[in-house]
């Protein structure tokens, strides 16, 4: 996977607009967004736009990762 930072908006802390993030395959093809915010994580397969991403909070994405 190839990821890239495209919105850098945070200063010592995560804040509400978060870090957004551009992913793509090893070949290149966009496979979509994901949004670090306090709140949690939004997935935006394609281009999905922020407001109609996938939302996971902390708690379940920290679940998901330690199982």
């Amino acid at each position: 996977m190839k990821v890239k930072i495209k919105k850098f908006d945070v200063e010592m802390e995560v804040k509400n607009n978060g870090i957004e993030f551009q992913v793509h395959a090893n070949n290149g093809d966009f496979l979509g967004d994901c949004y670090v915010t306090k709140t949690g994580l939004i997935w935006c397969r394609g281009r999905t736009t922020k407001a109609n991403g996938i939302p996971v909070s902390w708690d379940d994405s920290t679940r998901w990762m330690e199982t």
